[in-house]
């Protein structure tokens, strides 16, 4: 338009000459605008129909797509199943557990799959009275304060959004949770009641699964009544068949090009060579380690910072996240395992599953050799569970031995207190079982089958993004003890971080990490006041709060009061973050520094001791100020002591019973204003 109004605004055309061009032009400009607008009109007439004519499509495919892909109940008619076992799994224990239960139905004549539920539609619950005699198994475990695991959240979400007809549907859950935690088995039991209230039929009573004592035995008492309630309600038998039944065949790659073996990556291969965001569970980033420095001044203990690289990862984190690092176990335990079974580590192989219709191709990434097996994808270092033992006993040629494998593996109350005290307490891994049971010599192959995935460590990041986009740190200390047999049993996690030490693009210090969101987060306000509680390695995300505080306060902005309690054995050996955590006292940050030096005198002191000995102060931030409360560390004793010690003090001070007090302190959890990190 300004190119077609130039000529107008030309100073040198004369007036006579102005107005024959100016006619001339604006003859020329309707046409030329009316041919403009026609095309545009029809230009956007055909836009616009397509804008509206495409959604219906989709729309019409999207409601059969899922159905087809990802229906359990068709999976289940197609290979002929009648029990569906869905696992909710953080660490793979329930997933474990399923399988365990799945292959049992064989016995009673029954055939059962055990399932993801994130690779279901869910919704088809509904429909599993279509299939005769069927039933689905719930193994639920609970994470964190009472969360579901990732893996179960989209089924949680519509269990609590569901308004479904399950009347059809028989069920039965057994949880897995720990009593030491505020909310134990909350999944587990939400699970139970909901799908009661949705109109589906329970045959068998709720399990509760317990970790902080003894889940292996939890779950066999619960199992061994559970299986006679199933053959009761359905009408059928037992076919008394225990026999040992193989889930996976033996490949082994002779003439296999190297380029397609696995050598330790947890999902696609090459991945640790051809990194790829975004970095996950199934996909971790390699970073380097940094730093690795000896926190402690002295002591039998290692404590140790670390900081690993994430530049170019696009990984982003916030203070209080989890980073998850893929440790590797010993490879002298590896070696000993080789040389026990007479086996080349080196030999590369596949195991196949049988069920060609299953989800589950391999039990770990597939082909590798036997090396990579037990140095990256199985659990080599914690004491087997039962059924391990069942299916290891066929192979001992010695007839006591292979009793006592099977009298462990009963459920026998003779045969639990064997296991308890000879695998369990005496913490006898799988090496250690070979070493004292000299005629057992199971095939390489079928042992890698049934010990479990090594499982990622979770470490709570001792850092701020704001102050440190670039690397994530941890406070961690290393695990070392002698069992009850005289062998020295090591971390597995803490032994591999300790020894990575910083190089100049060296392999050796590279860490497979990736990052897990939390629900531990500073308040909204930076000047709402924060009380945190964290003795030991529990001061981790206290560091990354009070970087950002720190960095908060150089912005400009008012920052509220920053009072810390922790706690060490002694001032001059294990005071962790000494000098940090003085510079940010000097700089006004953190207002409270209250250290209990547990060992240091003869009366034991500890946190909840501070909180009492400040109970005023306390109050005042919490009934006046608003406070958030964050305790982080250990489960168990410290935690459950450090929240008696608040029901105290809000008796006290707020004049109210104790049940008032106890509910009090509950609300401030509901509100987000209680925030609890911990670990048994």
């Amino acid at each position: 338009l300004t190119a077609m109004g130039e000529p107008s605004m030309d100073p040198t055309i004369s007036s006579a000459d102005s107005t024959a061009q100016q006619d001339s032009l604006f003859s020329m400009m309707d046409v030329f605008l009316i041919s403009l607008i026609t095309g545009l009109f029809t230009y956007w007439f055909f836009f616009r129909k397509k804008k509206e004519e495409v959604p219906d499509l989709p729309k019409m495919q999207s409601v059969a797509a899922p159905v087809r892909d990802s229906s359990f109940i068709e999976k289940m008619k197609k290979t002929g199943r009648n029990i569906v076992v869905f696992y909710g799994s953080q660490t793979g224990t329930a997933e474990e557990f399923a399988n365990r239960l799945s292959k049992d139905a064989h016995r009673y004549g029954l055939r059962g799959m055990a399932a993801d539920p994130e690779e279901y539609d869910l919704s088809d619950l509904s429909r599993l009275s279509e299939i005769d005699k069927s039933l689905a198994v719930f193994c639920m475990a609970t994470y964190g304060e009472g969360d579901p695991t990732d893996n179960a959240q989209d089924f949680y979400d519509w269990l609590q959004e569901a308004d479904a007809d399950l009347s059809g549907l028989r069920f039965a859950v057994f949880g897995l949770g720990n009593k030491t935690y505020e909310h134990f088995n909350a999944m587990g039991k939400y699970v139970d009641k909901r799908l009661e209230e949705l109109g589906a039929q329970r045959i068998f009573e709720l399990g509760l699964g317990d970790d902080d004592g003894n889940l292996e035995e939890d779950f066999i008492t619960w199992r061994e009544q559970f299986w006679p309630a199933v053959c009761e309600h359905f009408g059928v038998e037992a076919t008394g068949e225990e026999s040992s039944i193989r889930q996976y065949e033996l490949v082994v790659h002779t003439d296999v090009n190297v380029n397609k073996v696995y050598t330790g990556e947890m999902g696609r291969l090459k991945s640790y060579e051809n990194q790829k965001p975004p970095f996950d569970a199934k996909n971790p980033f390699l970073a380097q380690v940094t730093e690795n420095r000896k926190l402690n001044k002295g002591g039998e203990r290692h404590l140790m910072h670390l900081e690993l690289d994430i530049s170019n990862s696009k990984i982003r984190y916030e203070s209080g996240d989890h980073v998850a690092v893929y440790p590797a176990n010993d490879s002298s335990l590896v070696n000993q395992i080789g040389e026990i079974l007479g086996t080349d580590l080196d030999t590369v192989m596949s195991l196949n599953n049988l069920d060609e219709e299953s989800n589950k191709k391999h039990p770990f990434p597939c082909p590798t050799s036997y090396r990579t097996a037990l140095t990256y994808y199985l659990d080599i270092t914690n004491p087997p569970r039962t059924n391990v033992l069942y299916e290891l006993a066929q192979y001992a040629t010695d007839a006591g031995e292979q009793e006592r494998l099977r009298k462990m593996a009963s459920s026998a109350a003779e045969g639990k207190a064997l296991y308890l005290s000879w695998v369990v307490e005496a913490r006898r891994n799988i090496l250690a079982i070979l070493q004292d049971m000299p005629s057992l010599r199971p095939p390489i192959d079928h042992l890698c089958e049934l010990l479990p995935r090594l499982q990622a460590r979770y470490y709570s990041i001792a850092s701020s993004s704001k102050v440190h986009p670039n690397s994530i740190h941890i406070c961690a200390v290393t695990v070392e003890y002698e069992t009850k047999t005289g062998r020295l049993n090591k971390g597995v996690a803490t032994n591999w971080l300790k020894n990575k030490v910083p190089e100049q693009n060296g392999s050796s210090s590279l860490v497979p990490m990736y990052v897990r969101k939390s629900q531990f987060r500073l308040p909204f306000k930076p000047s709402t006041p924060v009380i945190m509680i964290g003795p030991g390695t529990g001061i981790a995300p206290f560091i990354g709060f009070i970087q950002e505080r720190a960095w908060l306060k150089q912005q400009g902005k008012e920052v509220g009061e920053t009072v810390l309690y922790y706690g060490c054995r002694r001032e001059h050996e294990d005071y962790l973050y000494r000098e940090e955590l003085a510079h940010f006292q000097k700089e006004g940050v953190l207002t409270q520094l209250n250290v209990a030096f547990s060992r240091d005198q003869a009366e034991k002191v500890y946190v909840q001791h501070l909180l009492k000995r400040n109970k005023e102060n306390v109050w005042k931030l919490i009934d006046e100020g608003m406070a958030h409360i964050y305790v982080c560390g250990d489960a168990r004793n410290m935690a459950r002591d450090v929240q008696n010690t608040f029901y105290e003090i809000v008796s006290e001070f707020g004049n109210m019973s104790q049940p008032q007090a106890v509910d009090y302190v509950k609300k401030l959890m509901t509100k987000g204003r209680y925030s609890l990190d911990v670990w048994s």
